[in-house]
């Protein structure tokens, strides 16, 4: 009994870390979230503490990215200034708890692993054709019926064009260095499968949330999240999932580009959004 109630408590401050990321990144500028926010990451640490050291020590890993990310905006904006800000610590959420796994505390949970020497299965990549059909259908709707594409800047000039689209590229990448190799592995360390994908899920969200993806963004990301967690765990390679997620980015950049400019890239089927 004892064990069990161990293992609930655990599970409590792990949500706990997790449950922060939609009060600081969904709430971003409300001083009530973002206070909760902070509280949720200290009680989850103190009571993680208390009941499993280890899992505190992973769940800093996770708790300190976050406060980091929580004090920058990571709306879209290209701005110069922003992509150097918004990039460095970015790099810099993958980079500490990488280097605190490997040479700190010498256990190296925090990896990139990949499949050297073996192919992609023909499964695979059928999933990859998949998702540039589900892309090309789901997206276009998405963006524009639900006016989410307001929430990236009009492009004009090729720097414009190619700030978007490394912007968005890069973040895709990010996404899954940080929700899957680092917020996944860590809890999965600790966790069933189910209850680590879950509680990647919600970080996933929130920070897709802030950056644009609202309306009804959620019922797109929180299920892709959760298929990506899914996927690393059968396929043990990030390069899969970052393909995954790039050509998915690929789309979102051509709708974004279309939304605001319908003459430019006429190759969708949603009407473009009137004036």
């Amino acid at each position: 009994m004892n064990g069990v109630r161990t293992r609930y408590i655990e599970v409590l401050a792990a949500a706990l870390i997790v449950l922060a990321a939609p009060a600081l990144f969904v709430g971003r500028g409300v001083p009530l979230s973002m206070g909760l926010g902070y509280a949720s990451l200290a009680a989850g640490l103190v009571i993680a503490f208390v009941t499993n050291r280890l899992l505190a020590r992973d769940l800093m890993l996770i708790a300190v990215p976050l406060i980091a990310i929580s004090l920058i905006s990571v709306e879209a904006n290209l701005e110069w200034g922003n992509i150097a800000l918004m990039g460095t610590v970015l790099t810099l959420c993958v980079v500490f708890p990488y280097a605190m796994s490997r040479w700190v505390f010498r256990d190296h949970v925090v990896r990139f692993p990949g499949r050297p020497g073996e192919p992609w299965s023909r499964g695979e990549w059928t999933w990859l054709a998949a998702v540039l059909v589900l892309g090309y259908l789901i997206l276009p709707v998405y963006f524009i019926t639900s006016g989410s594409y307001q929430n990236w800047p009009v492009v004009e000039t090729p720097s414009e064009i190619a700030r978007l689209f490394v912007g968005v590229g890069f973040v895709g990448i990010w996404d899954e260095l940080f929700f899957i190799c680092v917020i996944f592995a860590l809890l999965r360390r600790h966790f069933p499968f189910w209850i680590a994908n879950v509680l990647q899920a919600v970080v996933f969200f929130s920070f897709l949330w802030e950056l644009g993806y609202r309306s009804w963004g959620p019922a797109l990301t929180i299920p892709f999240a959760l298929i990506q967690g899914w996927i690393f765990e059968k396929s043990r390679s990030v390069y899969y999932i970052i393909t995954v997620h790039l050509l998915f980015d690929v789309v979102v950049f051509l709708v974004l580009v279309y939304a605001h400019h319908p003459t430019w890239l006429p190759i969708f089927f949603v009407a473009p959004p009137t004036p």
